[in-house]
């Protein structure tokens, strides 16, 4: 009665629509990029470096583990390590080993 009809208009036909569509995935694409050299990239090498060190161990090594018990190791395993610190003897797992010290800092 009082209120007129409202038609909607055509929406005008978007140009460029494949450029645009490049310029609005280009932030996310970056982003990745970013992520990719400030968080994965170093994480993968230290693990590369933890993996080398675990395969190189020796018996005679001075570890630390990542409880903080220092200790010689004294026998391998496959998946265990057997550690003397002081005048106990544990068993610990390959992955626990964090750092191998030079030789004579434990005395």
């Amino acid at each position: 009665m009082f209120i007129s009809t409202a038609y909607a208009q055509a929406a005008p036909a978007a140009a460029g629509g494949a450029e645009s569509t490049f310029l609005t995935l280009l932030p996310l694409v970056l982003m990745f990029v970013v992520l990719y050299f400030i968080m994965i990239r170093p994480q993968m090498k230290r693990q590369k470096e933890h993996k080398a060190m675990i395969e190189a161990l020796a018996k005679g090594d001075e570890v630390v583990t990542a409880g903080g018990v220092l200790g010689k190791v004294s026998k391998l395993g496959e998946t265990y390590v057997s550690i003397e610190a002081g005048n106990n003897e544990l068993m610990v797992q390959r992955t626990a080993i964090v750092q191998v010290l030079p030789k004579g800092t434990i005395k």
